[in-house]
Parts: C-alpha cells; sequence; structure tokens
C-alpha cells in the first residue's frame, strides 16, 4: 500500500480501502464526541432545570440550564486554539487520542455528579467545569478528525470522504436522542429525573473505549509527515494563522454561524418552545429529530459528493437560500400541533437548513488554510462561529420568545445569521483564488457576475433533477473552487 507523501496540500495518493478504514476511523471518534458533547444539550432542556436550578422560575432555570450549555460553545474555540497549536507542531494523530479521553473523563463525571438537592451551589458550578471540559475536548477533535481523513483522500473525492466525519454528527444526535427517549419511555417522569438522565452520560465510558481503541491504529496523515519532514512546521501556528491569514479565519467563522444557530435552534430551543408553549409531548419532539438526523446519513454524504462536482459554494447558497425562505414557515407549521406536520417539518428543516451547509464544511474551511496552520485556522474558525450561534442562539431565541410572546423575532434572528454566512459565501470567491495564486498556480480570472449567474443556473439544474454530468454537457464548465485551494493547480 503506497502513501505518497511528495506534498499535495491536502489530498494524498491513498488507496481506497486505506481511505476507506480512515475515513471510518475518524468518524466513530466522531460520533462519541457528538454524543457526548449533545446529551448535554437534550438533558439542559428537559432536566437539568429542575435538578441543578431548583429555586427559581421554571422560565429562568431553563435559561439558567441552556446558560450551562452554552458555556460548552465558548469553551470550544479554546479547545480549538490549544488542540488546533499543537495538532500542527506535533501531530494530527496525538491530539485526537487526547480529545478523546477529555471528553469522556468530563462527559462520565457528569453522569455520577451530585444534585443540588444532595450538595447545594457547589452541584451547578461543577456541571459549568465539566461543560468546559467537553468543550475544549469537542474544540480540538473536529479539526483533528477532519484533518486525519481530508490528509489522506484522493483530491477529487475529499468533499465525499470529508462529508463522513460530518456523519458523526447526525449518528451522535440520533443516539443523544435516542437514548433519552428510550429511558422516557422506560421510565416514569419521576424516575427520570431522579436517577434516569444519568444513564447516557455513564454509557459513554464504554464508548469512548472503543473509539480510543479505533483511533491508536491510525497513522499519522502523509501531509503532516511531509511538513515535518520538509523542517516546515510553524513555531506558533495560531498567531501566524491570526496574523497572516485573518481573512480566511473571518471567512470561516461566517461560513459557519447560519448552520450552527439553525440546527442549534432546531435541537435545543424548538425542543423547550415545543414542549412548554405549544405543549406537543416531549417524545413526540425527540422521535422527530431522531427521524431528521436519520436522513441525514444519506443526505449530508451526497451532498458531500455533490461538492465535489459542482463546487462547496453552491451548496451554501442553496442553503442560505433555504434558511432565508423556511425562518418564518418554520414556526408556522409547528404552530398548527399536527404530529406528522411537525415532524416532516423538523426532518426538511434539519436536511436542508443545516445539512446543506453542514456536509462541505470539513473540506472547505481547511482548504482556506495551508497545510502548517490548517488544524489551527480550521478549528478557530469552526469554533469561534460555534461559541457565538450555536452557544447563544437558543438562549437569545428563549428570551425574544418570552418577552415578544410569540415567534417573529426569532424568525428575524435567523435571517440576519443567514445573511452574514451569504456574505461570508461571496468572499471565498475571491479567498480561495488568492489562496490559489499564492501557491503558485494560474491565475484564473472570476468576475462576480459569472460567479453568481453560474451558482444560480446550477442550482437551479439540480434543483430540477439534472445531473451535474448534464451541466457540464450543455457548456457549463464552473472553476471549482476545489480545485483552487490546496495546491491542486
Amino acid at each position: 500500500m503506497t502513501i505518497t507523501t511528495s506534498a499535495p496540500a491536502i489530498g494524498g495518493g491513498l488507496t481506497t480501502p486505506r481511505i476507506g478504514t480512515i475515513a471510518f476511523a475518524g468518524t466513530i471518534g466522531t460520533i462519541i464526541e457528538w454524543y457526548d458533547f449533545l446529551i448535554y444539550g437534550t438533558a439542559a432542556a428537559l432536566v437539568f432545570n429542575s435538578q441543578f436550578f431548583p429555586n427559581v422560575d421554571p422560565r429562568i432555570g431553563t435559561l439558567a440550564a441552556l446558560g450551562t450549555f452554552a458555556v460548552g460553545f465558548i469553551a470550544r474555540p479554546i479547545g480549538g486554539a490549544i488542540f488546533g497549536h499543537f495538532g500542527d507542531k506535533i501531530g494530527r494523530k496525538s491530539m485526537l487520542i487526547l480529545t478523546m479521553i477529555c471528553m469522556g473523563l468530563s462527559t462520565a463525571a457528569i453522569g455520577v455528579l451530585p444534585t443540588y438537592a444532595q450538595i447545594g451551589a457547589a452541584a451547578p458550578a461543577l456541571l459549568v467545569l465539566l461543560r468546559v471540559l467537553q468543550g475544549i475536548a469537542l474544540g480540538g477533535e473536529w479539526g483533528g478528525a477532519s484533518l486525519m481523513v481530508l490528509e489522506h483522500a484522493p483530491s477529487h473525492r475529499r468533499g465525499l470522504f470529508g462529508s463522513l466525519v460530518q456523519v458523526g454528527f447526525p449518528i451522535g444526535l440520533i443516539s443523544a436522542s435516542a437514548m433519552f427517549s428510550l429511558m422516557t419511555m422506560l421510565l416514569s417522569d419521576a424516575d427520570f429525573k431522579s436517577w434516569g438522565w444519568r444513564i447516557p452520560f455513564i454509557v459513554s465510558v464504554l464508548l469512548v473505549a472503543i473509539g480510543l481503541f479505533v483511533r491508536a491504529r491510525l497513522p499519522e496523515t502523509p501531509v503532516f509527515e511531509t511538513i515535518k519532514a520538509r523542517g516546515q512546521i510553524a513555531r506558533a501556528p495560531f498567531l501566524e494563522m491570526v496574523m497572516k491569514n485573518p481573512r480566511s479565519f473571518l471567512v470561516a467563522v461566517g461560513l459557519k454561524l447560519s448552520e450552527v444557530s439553525w440546527v442549534y435552534m432546531l435541537t435545543i430551543f424548538v425542543v423547550v418552545y415545543a414542549t412548554t408553549k405549544l405543549g406537543l409531548p416531549k417524545s413526540l419532539m425527540l422521535n422527530a429529530i431522531v427521524l431528521a438526523a436519520l436522513l441525514e446519513l444519506f443526505t449530508i454524504p451526497l451532498f458531500g459528493h455533490l461538492s465535489d462536482l459542482v463546487g462547496r459554494r453552491s451548496l451554501y447558497f442553496a442553503g442560505v437560500a433555504f434558511t432565508l425562505l423556511f425562518a418564518f414557515p418554520l414556526f408556522w407549521l409547528l404552530d398548527m400541533k399536527t404530529p406528522e406536520i411537525v415532524i416532516v417539518t423538523v426532518i426538511i428543516a434539519l436536511n436542508f437548513g443545516h445539512g446543506l451547509m453542514f456536509a462541505p464544511e470539513s473540506t472547505y474551511f481547511p482548504e482556506l488554510f495551508g497545510p502548517s496552520v490548517r488544524y489551527s485556522g480550521a478549528s478557530l474558525g469552526f469554533q469561534v462561529s460555534a461559541a457565538i450561534g450555536g452557544g447563544f442562539a437558543p438562549i437569545i431565541a428563549t428570551a425574544l420568545a418570552a418577552y415578544t410572546g410569540g415567534t417573529t423575532g426569532v424568525s428575524i434572528m435567523l435571517i440576519l445569521l443567514a445573511l452574514v454566512t451569504l456574505t461570508a459565501t461571496l468572499f471565498t470567491t475571491f479567498n480561495l483564488a488568492m489562496a490559489r495564486q499564492a501557491r503558485g498556480c494560474p491565475r484564473v480570472r472570476i468576475t462576480w457576475a459569472a460567479r453568481i449567474a453560474w451558482e444560480g443556473v446550477t442550482a437551479m439544474f439540480l434543483a430540477i433533477g439534472m445531473s451535474a454530468d448534464i451541466v457540464e454537457r450543455i457548456g457549463i464548465n464552473p472553476v471549482h473552487e476545489s480545485a483552487m485551494a490546496g495546491g491542486l493547480c
């Protein structure tokens, strides 16, 4: 088996069975990390208000519980900076092992943490500390897992293999939601609130042991081995990324903002809104999320494959357009309170408002940065946006809904966030072209009008079911942004 280490900046020359094995290992790890991170969000929405904040108004208790959820998001950029720095200095593999150990220990500790009734104010304080550790672990996990797969993958299939890392999110979401759904079905409400909620956290110990076994068998990426052999490892990757790549960093933050806000609005705020304001059963909302995530197991790889054919940016334009158009109908449909409509609404919202943009991210973000600062740049851009959008969007939405008595303000907030992502997507045209030219590639002239026109026409043809091959045959031959980044010229 041959590994090419001659410096493809992103893609390697690994044969398909080998990259398949590596993609599987990367996905297994992200599944476990996302499961650990997301069970906290479900518990915060369903039970933490009564267990750790019992002496306040229920609405304030819910806000406080969601506040501890947000703390994990605030910690994610710290993890991205720390693990990104050392991932660029000493390697991707070792960081992946450390992030999993950190996540597993902190998650299991939450499962045995005494409640407010048992140790008083120390309980929520310890809860926040453990949530911070979870956030730091996840902050370093995503970038490392993405690069482990991406830097082994053949260049023409990076979008597909990179999207397999992203599949870890819906599987983790399914596992987290399914565990809580099972607990609520098997246990009485009193038993669930007393001890049943702990089981999903404690199960994490077994999952982490499996993940560590799989990841310990992974090789280091050929790209990192190449820059190490050539003495091209950055002395201070984080500082170099910030000082020399500020535009790429800001673009990455903007690209992530709408998608991450949207998905956590669906999985956190919508659950709270539907169960408290609309009086819908908890099991209905959890089952709707599970079904939506199940479909993402197929749509995320599909969208990743499409990104190899028509470019990452096309999918981003489509995802932003969906978000803008569906921000108000989302709540109109939920307010109908019809179980079938609620389930279909959640399925559509998650797969198109989230999946279209989420699928290419593990390829798109690293393509913005050079190999010596890629772990730092992709991780920090991703995690800063996650902290802003994912951590605070559910809290702001809950406060807006309580203040206004409706969801109009929430929909407007989602639209504004989508416009930020739209702006960042437009900027990637020039950002990636500059990255290409910086690597000595032939200059490709791309005008705003030509790019936007192509994006719109391609999206229209794909929307009506025309394959990418047919689009190519009728004369639409785009300059893929995947060919402009990473030294692939």
